[in-house]
Parts: structure tokens; sequence; C-alpha cells
């Protein structure tokens, strides 16, 4: 009887359940989107009890496709939507409001405020973060401050917090267990990426009670098992990982300057910087990538808010487009864009800039313009954002960077990848999984069980789709980052007058 690990991913628009084989093959695939809620201006949040239940809706369903006997799944990888913030009840396991989302901007006075008290230096080399309501920190202290019986029960440990991974390890293991992983930890804000621990003068800052955090493990550790009532099967949850580091694991950068981007929501870049915990002086995050053998590995992140969100702006909000494919198609029908750019600062500029005020433009519109230049300029917008964070790792890091590999929904985007080679002057590949996410997890999680036997195994999995080469000649490359570049300071100069 073949056997296989089960990957659930809990993204930021939906969940999916992934089987995958020992070649790294799909055996089966369930999905379910999530509501996205918008209480105010800034502010993005779900329902933590439709994450769970559609997770678990996805891993019945996936588990029944015909041929796939439940039994012959040997473990369960996790991954998800990292900053996102979920407070529940330790007895009842109801959340006692709505998650965060990451991309929720609603602390960013308090954010502020932490810089104005000079505390940028202090948490920046101990998570290797910068300060941002990006992040978890903020968002519980928030919950802890505004929703009515939060404190007093987080102070007891009746009230407990987690990220995504947290919340529905808690809930597939039936309330038994209570962790998060050091990748996912890494992100809040609280945890000490060096001595991969939560650190006690950030709690003090942030005022959050530890007996109300999970216990941080590897994220290749087997976590516990999974409830039969609940999931129908007792399996092995032996792995968890922040999306975006499982995407650097599934793309099989094991190697020290190995870059992946993925696109999905927003765009995130990661380089692979080996053992030593770099803090980065160009915009970027360091962070945690994995630990394995009690080695941790970190890598240089660069964190774009808006990539194929974008495109869901053009279909949904502008609603010139009815398919995301549709702005390939477009995008090629013009030569050009006619001058227009896209700022997509919707919700401000992550890196290298950390702009909290900054709002989105699209600039440079004469009669002309059609909406196939804007959805060109939107494309394009991603490609730019990427360049940005390509020059500060190379800075950064000293490294020239001569190839990336990218993965996520928008990589299936041919024009964008063709874009994204010509403005960096560098390949671009993308391998024939683009899920990479799901991949990782379940990579992690085979690992650990001893399903595959090590990095080699992984790496004969990966395959190639194409290969996109530089096109585009110096000068026309050049003209093209100095319009981005104008279009960007005017976004700021937007934020200046905030």
């Amino acid at each position: 009887m073949a056997e296989y690990i089960l990957a659930l991913d809990a993204g930021t628009t939906s969940v999916r359940c992934m089987l995958f084989g020992h070649r790294g093959e799909v055996l089966a695939v369930s999905q379910r989107d999530i509501r996205q809620f918008y209480p105010g201006p800034g502010m993005v949040e779900h329902d933590p009890g439709e994450i769970r239940d559609s997770c678990i809706h996805v891993l019945r369903e996936c588990l029944s496709k015909p041929g796939i006997e439940p039994g012959s799944c040997v473990a369960i990888g996790i991954t998800n939507q990292r900053e996102t913030t979920v407070v529940w009840d330790a007895s009842t396991g109801k959340p006692l409001c709505n998650a965060i989302v990451w991309q929720d901007r609603r602390t960013h006075a308090f954010c502020q405020d932490l810089r104005d008290r000079g505390l940028g230096e202090t948490i920046l080399s101990k998570t290797g973060l910068q300060i941002d309501a990006y992040f978890s920190g903020t968002k519980l202290r928030w919950i802890l401050e505004n929703v009515p019986g939060a404190r007093e029960g987080a102070e007891r440990g009746d009230v407990l917090f987690g990220t995504v991974e947290s919340w529905l390890i808690w809930s597939l293991t039936g309330g038994k267990v209570h962790a998060t992983d050091y990748s996912n930890a890494a992100r809040t804000m609280m945890f000490n990426i060096t001595d991969l621990s939560w650190d006690q003068d950030l709690l003090e800052i942030l005022e959050i009670p530890e007996a109300m955090l999970p216990e941080p493990c590897p994220p290749g550790h087997v976590f516990g098992t999974t409830d039969p009532d609940i999931v129908g099967v007792s399996v092995p949850i032996a792995s968890a990982l922040g999306d975006q580091q499982a995407a650097l694991f599934g793309q099989t950068c094991f190697d020290r300057g190995d870059v992946k981007i993925t696109f999905g929501t927003g765009g995130f870049l990661l380089m692979n910087i080996g053992e030593n915990p770099r803090i980065t002086s160009k915009g970027l995050l360091t962070t945690v990538a994995w630990n394995m053998g009690g080695t941790t590995e970190y890598a240089l992140e660069g964190s774009i808010y808006i990539a194929g969100a974008a495109v869901q702006w053009l279909r949904d909000e502008l609603q010139i487009v009815e398919e995301s494919a549709e702005t390939e198609r477009m995008a090629e029908r013009v030569d050009d864009t006619c001058g227009c750019y896209v700022v997509p600062a919707f919700v401000g500029l992550g890196a290298p800039y950390w702009d909290q005020n900054a709002r989105g433009i699209i600039m440079g519109l004469t009669r002309g313009t059609n909406r196939c230049h804007i959805a060109r300029a939107s494309l394009e917008s991603i490609a730019f954002q990427a360049n940005d964070v390509i020059r500060a790792m190379e800075d950064d890091s000293g490294t020239d960077i001569h190839s990336v590999k990218v993965d996520g929904g928008a990589s299936a985007n041919n024009f964008l990848c063709q874009f994204l080679a010509d403005i960096t002057g560098m390949e671009v590949e993308r391998p024939r999984c683009i899920e990479s996410t799901a991949l990782g997890a379940a990579y992690m999680a085979g690992l650990t069980v001893g399903f595959w036997n090590g990095g080699d195994d992984l790496k004969e999995n990966w395959s190639l789709d194409r290969r996109f080469v530089p096109q585009m000649g110096e000068a026309e490359r050049q003209e093209h980052i100095r319009g981005w570049n104008h279009a960007v300071r005017c976004v700021r100069l937007w934020s200046d007058t905030e």
C-alpha cells in the first residue's frame, strides 16, 4: 500500500489540503476559500472558527478522495499565514474575538510610540524584525487592551494565544497541545531568534503575560497526533512551518545564498544565510528559516505586502478582469504601460521602505491609458517591488544574486516572470510544482518521520518547468527603474502629508 504525506496549508484567502507521494507528486487536493472582514480602515480580520472548520473540512475531503486510504497517511505537516493573531479560551476552545490578520494596520500608532521610545534597535537585535504593525506582538497587545476579560484570563493562563499553526495544532489534537514552531514564533516580535525562546524584556515592553504563550518547538517535530473524532484518523503532526519558510524549504534552498520568491497575497523573498543570524541594516528582516538536528538556519527576508492581491484588486474592486489569469493576456496586448505606474501600497509599503502611512497610487495617466495598461502596470509593480528587495539583499549580504526561484499562484503568469527576469537582469526559475509552501511542510514532516532520508532526496524531486532569461537592454531597464523610483517617491510624499 502506497504511503503519503499530508500538508495542510492555511493561507490568507483560502485553506488547502494536499497529499504528496515519495517523488513530491500531488496525489489529491482539496481547497476552500475563507472570508475576509474589514471592520474599519486598515483593519483585516478572519473568523478563527471558520479557519479551523475549513481546515477540518479539506482534511476530511482529501482523505476521502477515490484511491486514497486514510491509514496510509504517515504524517501531517502544517504551514500557515504567519503573523495572524488568534486568542481563545483554554477551557471552551472558543475564540475571544476575530483573528487579526497580518495585513492589519490598527496598531501602527503604538508601533510609532515604540520607535519614539528608542526601542527599535533593541527589538531588531533580539528578533531580527523592524518595529511594525505587521507582526503579532502588537496585535496581541491590542486584543488584551480592548477585548473584555482577555488580559485577566491571560494572566491566569485561561486565555491562550497562537498564530494560525498553533491554533490548528491545539484544535486538531483536541486541545491537548499548545505549541508553536521557531519559524512562526520568530514573527511575533516577542521571540529571541538567538536564544530560541520568548524574550522577557520584550514581553515586558509589550505587556504580554507569558502564561498565554505556546511552547516553542523545532519545525520538524512531532507536536502530537490528530484526534480521530475530529479528523477521522490519528496521524502525527510532524511539522509546522511559517508559509514563507516552508516555501524556501520546498524549493530546496538548502545552501547559503539560495533565494526564492513566493507570489501569494503578498510577495516574500527569502535568502538562506546559513547558521549566522545576521542583523540587517538595509530594511530587511532576519528570521529563523528552520531547525534540523539541533542546527538553526536563518534567512534574510523582504516582505512585499501586496503582490497577488494587486491582481485581486483589478478583479474585485476595479472589475477590469473577470479572472486573474486574464491579466497576462491583457498585459501582452500592449507594448508598454503608456507611461503608467501602479504602486499598490494599499496597506503601506513593506521592505525595504517600511512606510506604514504610504497609500496606493496610479500615476502617469494620459488620455490614451486604458485598462490593459493599468493591468500591465499592476503586474510590473510586483516585479519592481521584488527588484527593490533583491538589491537590498545583495547590498546587505555582499552576495551577487544570479538567479531566483519563484512559486505561488502568481508565478504561473508568464508575463510577470519574464518582466521579473528583465527588470532584475537575472534568470528566473519556475518549478513544475509551484505549490512550494505546501510541499515544504510535507517535506519537513516527511523527514521527521523518515518518509524521506535527507535533503538529497528532496533535491532529486525538484523539477524545472521553465527558465526565464533576461531580454531587456540595460538602458531600457534603468529607464523603467527610474520611473518606478519616481512613483515610489510620490507615494511617500503622500505619506509625509498625513
